[in-house]
C-alpha cells in the first residue's frame, strides 16, 4: 500500500462521521484531498451538504464535484472540519501549514463543533516539531517580527532557524496575501507555551500549532486503519 493509498483510506474512513444534511468544512492537502472527493461522491448520491473550503485550491475542487459552497459569514458555525496534519502526536497536537493554508484552516476548524485529522502513519510522531513549524506573518516589518520570533523560540526552551518561505525564486505568498516562515526546530518544547508566545506577536497573523483542536484523528497504517480520540 503506497503513501497516497494509505491517504486515501484516512480520507474514506472519516465520511462515517459525517451524514446529510451538515455543514462541514474542507481541508487542504494531499490527504484532505481525497475528502473531498469523497463528500463530492456523496452529493451525486444526492447527501445535503453545504461546505466552507480551507483555501483557493479546495474551493476550486470542490466547485468541480458541484459541491455547494457557503462562507463562515452566511454559516458561522460548522458540524465538522475533516483536515490532515503534518505531524501528529499521541495527545492530537498538531503541526500544519505545510501548503500555506494555515490560517484558513485553523478559523475553519475554530468555528466547527468538531475537528477530525486524517492523515497516514508517517504523521505520527511521539514529539512534535521534525517538521518544520509554520508561521503566517505580514510581510510589513519582516525582519523585526522574526526577531520576535526568534526570541519567543527562546524563551519557551526552543531554538532553530526560520526560513522564508519559497517557491519559484520568490517569497511563497499565502491565500491571505502574507509570507510564511518555516522554523527547523527538530524537537518542540513545551508546544503550548510556545503557541502562546507566538500568537502575542505583532505581525504574526498565525503559527501551525494546532492545540486542543482535534477530537478524532484516523490514521491509516499497512494494516488497517486506527483511531485516536482525546
Amino acid at each position: 500500500m503506497t503513501s497516497d493509498d494509505r491517504k486515501k483510506a484516512a480520507a474514506l474512513a472519516a465520511v462515517a462521521y459525517i451524514s446529510s444534511g451538515m455543514k462541514l468544512g474542507l481541508g487542504t492537502g494531499s490527504t484532505a484531498k481525497h475528502f473531498v472527493d469523497a463528500v463530492g461522491e456523496k452529493v451525486k448520491q444526492g447527501w445535503d451538504l453545504v461546505c466552507v473550503p480551507t483555501s483557493e485550491a479546495t474551493r476550486k475542487q470542490a466547485e468541480s464535484l458541484g459541491i455547494r459552497l457557503t462562507t463562515l459569514d452566511e454559516t458561522p458555525v460548522l458540524d465538522v472540519t475533516v483536515d490532515g496534519a503534518d505531524e501528529l502526536d499521541s495527545e492530537l497536537r498538531l503541526i500544519k501549514g505545510g501548503g500555506g493554508a494555515l490560517l484558513r484552516e485553523k478559523i475553519v476548524a475554530s468555528s466547527s463543533r468538531q475537528m477530525i485529522v486524517i492523515a497516514d502513519d508517517s504523521k505520527k510522531v511521539a514529539t512534535l516539531g521534525k517538521y518544520p513549524l509554520p508561521v503566517e506573518v505580514v510581510p510589513f516589518g519582516l525582519k523585526a517580527t522574526g526577531i520576535k520570533i526568534d526570541q519567543a523560540l527562546a524563551w519557551s526552551g526552543n531554538k532553530g532557524p526560520l526560513i522564508v518561505r519559497m517557491r519559484d525564486g520568490k517569497p511563497f505568498v499565502t491565500d491571505n496575501g502574507n509570507v510564511i516562515l518555516d522554523c527547523a526546530l527538530g524537537h518542540i518544547h513545551n508546544p503550548e507555551k510556545l503557541a502562546a508566545a507566538l500568537s502575542s506577536i505583532p505581525g504574526v497573523v498565525e503559527h501551525g500549532l494546532f492545540i486542543g483542536m482535534a477530537s478524532i484523528a484516523i490514521i491509516a497504517t499497512e494494516n488497517g486503519v486506527e483511531t485516536l480520540k482525546k
